[in-house]
């Protein structure tokens, strides 16, 4: 590899971790600094007569809910800060607990969720789940093993649910003193995803005779499990919540080995591997694309298709708006990929996805050609080899990191501009 390639290789993957620590950085500042306090308010779905909160400086670190006449209520505590490295699907969680005046847990609601929209309305419409902790004392909970307990992620939102309740348990055992360091979990689904990780590598790799053969029956393989069995997709709003809080590497390693190689295979050996092998969405265009009939096919004008290549340039530009300012938007819903996650899906979600596949039955793979923020980025990190020149692409990236330190740095000036 010559220098100059070895040199735009380390500037493109320096332009994604600069921008991804500037995400980070900042809304670690927002956190604290525009970290909103629990109000009465919040409180009286337990505690009808609460008029105040009484901060608790003692261990427990929450509040003590008092009626008009200074008598003590309840108590309830946040998950946040304590628990800002426990991450669902994409983000954390902040959690309110009530417990009544004999210290027992009344419920708890979530206050607000970086992770996916759909994710978090499941588990809070799930009745059972939201009585997991109900009657239990601190000690309890503090000392509760959720896998022995038999707690049980919501279905559709399993890895929201599941951070709702380490996060629970987590902060009851930080009071105590309890609290434990994070281990690798490789469960079923982690286990399956990372055979399947695999499976698209060698498919990539592999020059045996056979293999489009091969690969026809493992395009259905991605469809049904990575797609609709197991649902752990790159998209934006995954990776725009792993820039805010990290990467839930102890709580998804499956999906950390998968994104680990979507990113790294292209930038060190040049193969996109991800939009080729191990996309549900273009594997089911392409088998679209196949059967379609070839009198079908229309081939889009010049001038139109260098409007269309700029579109998810521009939902990039979008998204980092989003996550920077931040605005109370769902990223899920620019793409496609919540669509196999059909019983949470959303109608522009669900939309997106009928209108790609439908259009690649006259522009082969149309979506990812023309309309996918994940396939630009992981093109934008995929060397070309020897040929390789400092491109636009490569323009325009250095101009969004710009772009987000100063958003970074000029934060207040930004927000009264467009908020």
């Amino acid at each position: 590899m010559s220098a100059r390639v070895a040199f735009l290789q380390l500037y493109r993957l320096g332009i994604l971790l600069a921008v991804a620590w500037l995400v980070h950085a900042h809304h670690a500042r927002l956190r604290i600094e525009g970290d909103a306090p629990v109000r009465v308010s919040e409180v009286t779905l337990w505690f009808s007569n609460a008029t105040q909160l009484e901060l608790d400086l003692g261990a427990h670190g929450g509040f003590h809910v008092l009626d008009q006449s200074g008598a003590k209520l309840g108590y309830v505590i946040r998950t946040l800060p304590q628990a800002e490295r426990i991450l669902g699907y994409c983000g954390i969680t902040d959690t309110l607990v009530a417990l009544g005046s004999d210290d027992r847990v009344l419920g708890f609601k979530i206050r607000s969720s970086e992770d996916t929209k759909t994710h978090v309305g499941d588990v809070m419409a799930d009745r059972h789940f939201k009585k997991t902790w109900n009657g239990l004392t601190w000690e309890q909970v503090a000392s509760m093993d959720l896998a022995k307990a038999g707690v049980e992620g919501v279905s559709g939102a399993t890895k929201t649910s599941l951070a709702v309740a380490e996060g629970i348990v987590h902060r009851f055992r930080v009071a105590q003193g309890e609290a434990q360091a994070k281990t690798w979990r490789w469960g079923a689904r982690d286990i399956g995803l990372a055979i399947v990780t695999t499976l698209g590598l060698w498919m990539t790799f592999t020059k045996r005779p056979g293999r489009e053969r091969w690969r026809r029956w493992f395009q259905w393989l991605v469809i049904g499990y990575i797609g609709f069995l197991n649902g752990d997709l790159l998209a934006q709003s995954l990776l725009a919540g792993w820039a805010k809080s990290g990467i839930a590497w102890h709580q998804s390693p499956g999906l950390l080995f998968l994104a680990a190689a979507a990113f790294l295979v292209p930038w060190a050996a040049k193969r996109p591997v991800y939009c080729q092998q191990l996309c549900p969405h273009g594997a089911a265009q392409e088998i679209i694309s196949r059967h379609a009939p070839v009198r079908w096919r229309v081939g889009v004008p010049e001038s139109v298709e260098r409007g269309l290549r700029c579109l998810p340039a521009l939902l990039l530009l979008f998204v980092l708006f989003v996550i920077l300012l931040p605005l109370d938007f769902d990223l899920a819903t620019i793409e496609p990929f919540d669509a196999y996650l059909i019983r949470s899906a959303g109608v522009a979600t669900l939309s997106i996805a009928v209108i790609g596949l439908l259009a690649t039955l006259w522009v082969p793979k149309a979506y990812c050609k023309y309309g996918c923020p994940t396939g630009a980025l992981l093109e934008f990190v995929r060397s070309r080899g020897v040929g390789d020149r400092f491109e636009r692409r490569d323009i325009a990236a250095g101009v969004l990191l710009l772009l987000a330190i100063f958003m970074h740095t000029q934060h207040a000036a930004w927000r009264a501009v467009f908020l």
